[in-house]
């Protein structure tokens, strides 16, 4: 089958945003007058937990043990700890702090001018993929991508496949005529679920991750071109 689409994760795929990320939970975490700080090695296992809210939660059950009853105030808490850490990892991208990764800017152009389609089936916020886009791509960035697919469309996480079949969907394609870009193994989980076969470009962060089962592990897509892909594609042969 012809390989007609890419379909790109955003945070540790386009860009490593982890550092960026971390240091703007911290800032949230310094405003609301909270003890906590996250630092490379916690952050790195607390990545194994796909959302922000959802590793906030995860976080305050390990330092509070005793937090079984999740009500409003709790809830309340992350949801204005993750306002305010969303603004702060908008400001660090307005200043410069992530770029895209090697590689990914040359091939997003290489394949639209190609003719094939591009899409995001990320779980993290469209806030964070549009300010992430804008500063590195410009305020055209949409014209790339025939789909986006995030946190407000798919509401499962990463390794749930939710957001990739939602991609297909709506790309209207099986999932044999494209390929899947990831860089953690909650990613590529989710991807081969739905039946893509994927490239994995690992981070600093993931990259002690299990990619059993990727297509390609990479370390950046520099080097990488539309042949190469392609002929990856067909070696696969529509297996996940």
């Amino acid at each position: 089958m012809t390989l007609e689409a890419l379909i790109f994760d955003v945070d540790g795929t386009l860009a490593d945003t982890e550092a960026a990320h971390m240091a703007a939970f911290n800032e949230a975490f310094s405003q609301e007058g909270l003890d906590w700080r996250w630092d490379r090695p916690l952050y790195t296992r607390l990545l194994d937990i796909s959302g922000g809210k959802e590793r906030m939660l995860h976080y305050w059950r390990q330092v509070q043990p005793g937090l079984t009853d999740i009500g409003h105030g709790v809830r309340d808490t992350v949801e204005r700890l993750h306002d305010m850490k969303t603004a702060a990892y908008e400001r660090a991208v307005r200043q410069g702090a992530v770029q895209l990764r090697p590689g990914v800017l040359r091939l997003i152009e290489a394949a639209s001018g190609a003719g094939l389609r591009l899409a995001i089936a990320s779980t993290t916020s469209p806030v964070n993929i549009a300010a992430l886009l804008r500063e590195a791509i410009g305020p055209d960035w949409r014209h790339h991508f025939t789909v986006v697919e995030d946190a407000s469309t798919a509401p499962r996480k990463k390794p749930d496949p939710l957001v990739y079949r939602q991609t297909l969907a709506r790309l209207a394609l099986p999932a044999a005529a494209c390929l899947a870009f990831e860089d953690s193994a909650n990613g590529l989980a989710a991807a081969r679920a739905a039946g893509l076969a994927t490239v994995v470009t690992p981070t600093g962060f993931t990259a002690d991750h299990d990619f059993t089962g990727a297509l390609r592990v990479l370390p950046d897509l520099s080097g990488v071109s539309l042949a190469h892909l392609r002929a990856w594609h067909a070696e696969a042969g529509g297996r996940a």
